[in-house]
């Protein structure tokens, strides 16, 4: 219906249209052709001339009136070091363009009144003037000259990549249809390499695994973290079409351009609390954040630094949107010692990934610092326990060469971080229970779950744990953890545990 009567509303425009043609073409005839030359150009000048007055306060008052929703200006000033350069130069460059603005719409609509038609009137024809030409020429050329040489320092200083050996953090985004992943480099503080021939649905960005520097790599999937005061570089990389990397409060807008990588460094210098309470300032920004909800969170409470795309990228284009948190340089390092590895979390000997994974069923130096917290908490959970089903502890990165008790070299790993946790608890005695698969002769099994196990006894006497403090046993295949039946329940069903014997006391772990 409402689709029917806006139909009807522009046949009934376009009619009264064309009935005041008709009846100007009627007043015309009346008139004179001669009498309607001159009040038409009489009305159109002077309204060109009304139209010039109101245009140019409009755009005066606009402009004032809106000045708190403009990059640059009152709330949103820049968050970055580089951003009021930028700023500056929008600035200048706004102050020389406006002055040129206005004398053209000035002259534009003056001329049209002052020169508009009057009997009798002849034109002046003026084939060539040297001093107008010098001065319409010099003066945009050395307007032009001051504006580039401007721009070029700026960009020159906005788009200094880091020095060598300079302090910072570089973290990797990469545009895809419809969202970026953000990487971040672990402890190590430097990204893995990447093979776009490496890319499957778990491994969404190619990373090269075999680079150690890929081990500790983040790829957070909520919100975004940077340390205010620290020059942040980001590689900037696109999958599919072109996207656009754009952080406008730090005036930060770069292409992601498929197969050709760009980058980009700025250092935020306003965290999000303290933009929060510069907002707080304004009235606009004190007004309900959900209209529906007047008594409900600020605007300046829910502000939050954006990342989005600025380019059509796609029906999708707008959930391109992540949130940037700009925090203190503690609270960052608190925040990325929760996050996660993404290889060790989503990788490294997950079922299934096995053919992603070059390290398959192998330990890796980075995980014993995490192999030996974890054994701390489960023997103390099971220390402290008195269920006997609580007092297994399961050894995940203790390997033997295939058929054989002995021990590969990456066992090493979990094998001292054991050590460390029996030196922390020098009145903790275990009994180290080898188990194997249900695959060949079951006394055969029997046998060398037994070595197995005194194999790792074996490696802790020699590391100077007490023997007494250690017992062995092999139970074969008659406790298998899962079913035989596939080759992920066998692969964990060839294990080592070892069982806490014995209560331990509240004053334990030792300093």
């Amino acid at each position: 219906m409402t689709a029917i009567i806006i139909l009807l509303c522009i046949i009934l425009i376009s009619v009264v249209l064309v009935q005041i043609g008709k009846v100007t073409e009627l007043t015309a005839q009346i008139k004179g052709e001669r009498e309607t030359l001159k009040d038409n150009s009489k009305w159109n000048a002077w309204i060109g001339l009304v139209f010039m007055v109101v245009f140019l306060v409009a755009v005066c008052v606009s402009a004032y009136r809106m000045r708190n929703v403009m990059l640059g200006y009152g709330p949103l000033e820049s968050a970055s070091a580089h951003g009021s350069v930028l700023d500056s130069l929008f600035n200048v460059t706004l102050f020389f363009t406006g002055i040129v603005f206005v004398l053209t719409h000035i002259a534009l609509f003056w001329f049209a009144f002052k020169y508009r038609y009057k009997e009798g009137r002849k034109a002046q024809f003026i084939s060539h003037d040297d001093r107008l030409e010098i001065w319409w020429t010099a003066i945009p050329a050395i307007v032009m000259t001051f504006l580039v040489v401007r721009g070029l320092n700026a960009w020159n200083q906005v788009m200094a990549d880091v020095a060598d050996g300079e302090e910072h953090i570089e973290i990797e985004a990469t545009g895809q249809q419809f969202n970026w992943i953000i990487r971040y480099p672990g402890a190590d503080g430097k990204l893995g390499t990447r093979d776009y021939k490496l890319t499957t649905g778990n491994n969404q960005l190619g990373q090269d695994f075999r680079d150690a520097k890929n081990w500790d790599d983040i790829v957070p999937a909520q919100e975004l973290y940077l340390p205010v005061g620290k020059k942040v570089r980001v590689r900037i990389i696109a999958k599919d079409v072109l996207h656009n990397f754009y952080l406008p409060h730090f005036r930060v807008k770069m292409d992601a351009v498929p197969g050709m990588p760009t980058y980009f460094v700025f250092t935020p210098i306003k965290t999000t609390s303290e933009m929060r309470q510069e907002l707080r300032k304004y009235p606009e920004w004190n007004e309900p954040y959900d209209p529906a909800d007047p008594t409900g969170p600020k605007r300046w409470e829910k502000f939050e630094y954006e990342l989005a795309c600025a380019e059509l990228c796609g029906k999708g284009h707008y959930s391109m949107r992540r949130i940037f948190r700009v925090v203190s340089p503690e609270e960052y390092e608190a925040w990325a010692k929760t996050q996660e590895s993404f290889y060790l979390t989503q990788i490294h000997n997950k079922d299934g990934k096995e053919n992603e994974d070059p390290f398959w069923e192998q330990t890796l130096p980075i995980e014993a610092a995490a192999i030996e917290k974890k054994l701390t908490d489960d023997v103390k959970a099971a220390g402290e326990s008195e269920a006997p089903a609580e007092k297994a502890i399961r050894l995940d990165n203790i390997h033997f060469t295939t058929g054989s008790a002995t021990l590969t070299a990456d066992s090493k790993y979990e094998l001292d971080a054991l050590v460390n946790v029996l030196t922390k608890f020098p009145s903790l005695n275990i009994s180290v229970n080898g188990h194997t698969d249900n695959v060949g002769d079951s006394a055969a099994n029997l046998e060398l779950s037994k070595q197995r196990a005194a194999s790792v006894v074996n490696y802790l006497t020699t590391r100077g744990v007490s023997a007494g403090r250690l017992r062995s046993a092999g139970l074969g295949d008659t406790e298998p953890a899962e079913s035989n039946e596939k080759p992920a329940g066998r692969r964990k069903n060839r294990r080592v545990e070892f069982n806490v014997l014995n209560q331990l006391p509240t004053a334990e772990p030792a300093s």
